[in-house]
């Protein structure tokens, strides 16, 4: 059963445990390979017939019950820019470039000595559910967190011109080349909505050449949703040379920037799981209503107010 603390926090684990079983997942924290395939539509009828029963008893049970559902209602800038999107994200019904351009929140963050601009969380989410959408990642066993995952590992959503070992620039939040940039009818690889829908439409090629190149192996699939993926990233992440070399069991013998680019493209995946069930949660409990999770650690998971941050 569960207790809400003076903090608005529900035990360790114990919302995210019931989330994860609610969705049919193995452990504590959502499992993202089980989501890949769901729209966020399809995540929220999954979450939304739990989380509110599951918050409404915590409430009950709990003797600060009235203050905690004021505090929950109350909100921050920060979680309210989170939930005035819930909505756009939810339907997604318009998802021409100038709609989302109008969508976009910046902020402004320290990189290094420098300020830049960085499009909020529900922006980024709003952004790669679009463009999964729009090329249909679905079709190839990817979804909107695959997206969002892999511009983690190349960005961390800091749009910025980067330069590879082949002494070639890259550009924007998803560093295409010029030459990837043409062949994928991408104009103007700074502009945000333009690169996350490239970037869509690049891991949709990139899960077509992962799946030809584990099609002869052995796999469950759990199995090939995880090789299928970290195909997906050394195609991103290598040149075609370098990615020939792959055999859907040689992974490990990657290049250690690819080997970490694929932790981080999961490690991406996953937040934006997170974001989607924080999303929902806000949609039933108001903005102030989070969850509260550090992705790097499974063992800290609740509900509680939220004090800034995107």
């Amino acid at each position: 059963m569960f207790s809400l603390s003076d903090r608005l926090s529900i035990g360790p684990a114990a919302l995210l445990a019931c989330l994860a079983a609610a969705a049919g997942l193995k452990s504590s924290m959502p499992d993202v390979s089980a989501f890949h395939a769901a729209s966020l539509r399809e995540q929220a009828g999954r979450v939304t017939q739990f989380v509110p029963a599951m918050a409404r008893q915590a409430l009950a049970m709990s003797a600060p019950a009235v203050a905690a559902k004021a505090a929950m209602s109350s909100g921050t800038s920060a979680a309210s820019s989170l939930s005035s999107t819930v909505d756009a994200i939810a339907s997604a019904g318009n998802t021409s470039y100038d709609w989302l351009r109008g969508q976009i929140r910046w902020k402004t963050v320290k990189h290094g000595k420098n300020e830049v601009q960085t499009p909020d969380k529900a922006s980024r989410l709003l952004l790669v559910q679009a463009a999964a959408k729009s090329v249909g990642l679905n079709e190839v066993g990817l979804g909107f967190e695959d997206v969002y995952g892999v511009i983690s590992a190349e960005t961390s959503w800091l749009p910025r011109t980067g330069m590879g070992k082949n002494g070639k620039p890259s550009y924007g939040l998803a560093q295409f080349e010029p030459a990837t940039a043409r062949a994928l009818g991408l104009q103007d690889p700074n502009d945000p909505v333009e690169a996350v829908h490239a970037a869509a439409l690049h891991l949709k090629q990139a899960a077509t050449w992962s799946a030809n190149r584990i099609e002869g192996l052995k796999l469950t699939p759990e199995e090939r949703a995880e090789k299928l993926r970290e195909g997906v990233s050394i195609y991103y992440n290598l040149s075609s040379k370098g990615r020939a070399k792959w055999n859907g069991e040689n992974t490990q013998k990657m290049p250690v920037e690819t080997l970490r680019h694929i932790a981080n493209s999961e490690r991406g995946a996953r937040e934006a799981t997170y974001l989607a069930a924080q999303l929902q949660i806000m949609r039933h409990y108001g903005p102030g209503a989070v969850l509260a999770t550090k992705v790097a650690d499974t063992r800290t998971a609740g509900v509680t107010k939220s004090n800034g941050g995107s």
